[in-house]
């Protein structure tokens, strides 16, 4: 017996790790003023905290210290729905330092193999700050870097693989 696949599967869940043989992770204290709060976005070291926070206005690609990786099992409750986890405002968070994590495309330019990452600093439309885009504007974006690009297209639900510092 043979199966079909009629359509392509999920790309993955944000901040799931999507290679873990070829993973390079360490965990981090979270920055309990300026955390991250979704799975699967860059994050910097606070230069005051020394602890891992969200990017925001005026981080460049030198800030980007990892991802952030969403841990399994994640939550508690059984409302607590894959991929719709809320992460924890403080405490020990996992980083993906080197590797292969699925995150959310925001933005409306499509993600193609091979193609540059940018992280939003400012607010814009259909985007949030820190979340990951395939396209830049003048002045609220940035490369994370040469070595970081996107594996494919996003699937239905905007989630797309990149490799990070590779």
């Amino acid at each position: 017996m043979s199966n079909a696949f009629q359509f392509r599967m999920n790309a993955g869940i944000p901040g799931d790790i999507s290679r873990a043989e070829q993973a390079t992770v360490e965990a981090q204290a979270l920055d309990p003023v300026k955390y991250p709060t979704a799975y699967g976005v860059p994050g910097a070291i606070d230069a005051t905290s020394t602890k891992f926070r969200s990017i925001g206005a005026g981080d460049t690609t030198a800030n980007v210290y990892g991802f952030y990786v969403r841990p399994y099992p994640t939550g508690g409750t059984a409302t607590d729905g894959l991929g719709t986890s809320t992460p924890p405002t403080a405490g020990i968070c996992n980083v993906l330092k080197r590797g292969y994590i699925t995150v959310k495309l925001n933005g409306a330019t499509a993600a193609a193999k091979n193609g540059t990452v940018y992280v939003r600093t400012a607010v814009g439309t259909g985007s949030i700050i820190g979340g990951i885009e395939a396209a830049a504007d003048s002045t609220n974006t940035f490369a994370i870097a040469s070595n970081t690009y996107f594996m494919g297209p996003a699937d239905a639900n905007g989630n797309v693989e990149i490799a990070f510092n590779i």
